[in-house]
């Protein structure tokens, strides 16, 4: 057993990590209560809207993976999709070539609300009133900020007060961003989620009340509002000011659903993510690379090894991936094109964008993305999928984070889920509501003919991605992290390290293997406007041995030394089916993150 900086966890009633304590122990409150998992999980991603508003909200998205004990492991789907006025056309027409990074244009359908009140109906057992105390509470009494809070906040204090004034009313008031230590409020939230629990009260039981509630976000007050704020013209990142186009057909016309996940067997483990609409299948892509033996953990030969076959998996999203189009998966997946593909892998790094030809079939690139080796197209480091928001830019470019939050019960009921959008940078705050729309469809491309092709009725291809790995058949471990892009390259170090390498008490040391080095690359476009890459580029942890980092910049890797503690904000729980012992842990990295249980 390794150094760490906090136990992994351990007990038998439950366990909860999540990106924020406030909202780790909210649905631990929930799991006392008699709440399973579900409930718990509904329970603490609404406290994340409230104390994270830098990172999520309610108009935002969320991609959520469950495994109902005894059941099977399912996708719900709360991406929403492309307003019916979305198209490349529209975009063209206004003299645009990229979505804008924030605005009404940038707008997809919300989906998070919807998608957190569907699992509370179908699988949940509180009512919606005990599920959303807790956020209402921080939301109308307050709660002491984290730092990044007011640092974000601060970033874009001018457009705040010059432009979108409705998000100065809140996060500015008498001119001051929020400060740790002193209470926030969100009245205008509080009052929002107590006007939708008035507005059901009453409507039969517990699973009506929750759909009545969805019709209220789809047609009622709360619609008419967010079309409201899509129609006024807001500035954006083109420096012009834009209404959106989202209208009430389009809230009233879309509902989160269920899917069945995309899975890979490795090693006697199967992984689960969402599907090729999501980043998800990069994961399941650099596990099939893998070859038979891997290196030496830690070493140059590993991390040139992750790192090289990363580059390859993240090709074959940017050529391949997305929901406007049919993704030959089975393909992409398979052993003989992984083969190949894995032959591709030299000595020395590669700065090429290489997609493969699965089936047969001829790979095309966007335009941002045919850059030619040796060259960066524009690269924001702010803007690169979804960094820390400590960096972030105060002319409206900034980009917001995203939350993580995984739970699992007595009974064996496992959910992960990655909250994100509707940052309170992504868009100015709807005065009637507390919360800013979302700007999801920046990851579409204005380029007609690819399979992530902004498209009415389909979705943005995300890079929200969690996780869930079975063993022999049976759900074992719960994981994610924030990071955009860089979501399932630090995914894939630690699950590796907590399956081959990290131990404790008898089971996966899982804080060891989130508080291991860990590192990314950006040789592919970003996902986040203005959508830039740096070939050969890799950023590694300062704790990483000089010896490897020495090595990686002779086989020609471009290595930016980061902090010691600035790679991965992972969250993780794990169950053991052959005793019922469970276990979480939560990454330090920011001092925000934290699991609970017993």
């Amino acid at each position: 057993m390794l150094f760490t900086t906090r136990p992994t966890l351990q007990g038998t009633f439950g366990m909860v990590s999540s990106t924020h304590w406030l909202a780790s122990q909210s649905a631990m409150a929930v799991l006392e209560a008699g709440g399973n998992a579900y409930d718990a999980a509904v329970a603490g991603a609404f406290v994340l809207h409230v104390v994270e508003p830098h990172l999520n909200g309610p108009a935002g998205e969320v991609p959520i993976l469950l495994a109902p004990a005894g059941g099977e492991v399912r996708v719900l789907c709360g991406q929403g999709v492309a307003p019916a006025g979305a198209t490349v056309a529209h975009y063209r027409g206004l003299g645009l070539d990229l979505v804008p990074g924030t605005g009404p244009l940038a707008a997809a359908v919300p989906g998070a609300f919807d998608a957190w009140l569907l699992l509370l109906r179908d699988h949940g057992t509180k009512p919606l009133d005990e599920v959303l105390k807790y956020a209402v509470g921080y939301a109308e009494h307050g709660h002491a900020p984290v730092e990044n809070v007011g640092a974000t906040v601060d970033s874009v204090r001018k457009l705040f007060e010059t432009e979108w004034t409705s998000s100065a009313e809140l996060y500015l008031p008498g001119g001051r961003a929020p400060r740790p230590g002193e209470l926030f409020r969100n009245p205008a939230l509080a009052a929002t989620w107590k006007r939708l629990l008035a507005e059901t009260a009453g409507v039969g039981d517990r699973e009506a009340r929750i759909d009545a509630a969805r019709e209220v976000w789809r047609s009622g007050f709360i619609a008419e509002a967010l079309v409201g704020q899509a129609a006024r013209p807001t500035m954006d990142t083109s420096g012009e000011r834009h209404t959106g186009t989202l209208t009430a057909a389009d809230l009233a016309g879309w509902s989160a659903g269920y899917e069945r996940p995309v899975s890979y067997d490795w090693n006697g483990w199967t992984v689960c993510k969402a599907g090729p609409w999501s980043q998800g299948p990069v994961f399941l892509q650099q596990l099939a690379l893998l070859p038979p033996e891997l290196p030496a953990y830690g070493s140059a030969d590993y991390v040139h090894l992750l790192v090289e076959g990363c580059k390859l998996a993240m090709a074959d999203r940017e050529a391949w991936y997305g929901d406007a189009a049919e993704v030959p998966l089975a393909e992409l997946l398979s052993d003989a094109y992984n083969a190949g593909r894995r032959d591709l892998i030299g000595a020395k790094a590669s700065e090429e964008l290489r997609p493969g030809s699965p089936g047969g079939r001829e790979p095309r690139l966007p335009g941002y993305a045919r850059v030619e080796a040796g060259m960066s197209t524009a690269f924001d480091p702010l803007g690169a999928g979804e960094p820390t928001v400590a960096q972030v830019a105060a002319d409206g470019t900034t980009r917001g984070d995203t939350c993580h939050l995984d739970v699992v019960d007595r009974w064996g009921n496992m959910v992960a889920a990655t909250p994100s959008g509707g940052w309170l940078q992504s868009n100015p705050v709807v005065p009637e509501l507390g919360f800013p729309l979302g700007t999801r469809l920046q990851m579409a491309w204005l380029e007609e003919g690819l399979p992530n092709s902004l498209t009415p009725g389909r979705r943005p291809r995300t890079t929200l991605t969690p996780s869930i790995a079975l063993r022999d058949g049976v759900p074992v471990l719960a994981f994610g992290t924030p990071g955009g892009d860089q979501q399932d390259q630090w995914q894939l170090h630690f699950f590796l390290a907590a399956v081959l390498r990290h131990r404790v008490r008898g089971g996966l040391d899982l804080q060891g293997a989130i508080d291991a080095p860990n590192w990314h690359n950006d040789s592919f476009p970003s996902s986040f406007y203005p959508r830039g890459r740096r070939p050969g580029s890799v950023t590694v942890e300062s704790r990483t041995d000089p010896r490897v980092v020495e090595e990686l910049r002779r086989r020609g890797h471009d290595v930016t030394v980061a902090p010691d503690w600035s790679e991965g904000r992972l969250c993780a729980v794990a169950r053991d089916p052959e005793t019922g012992v469970l276990s979480a842990a939560a990454n330090p990295r920011g001092m925000q993150g934290y699991a609970v249980g017993r």
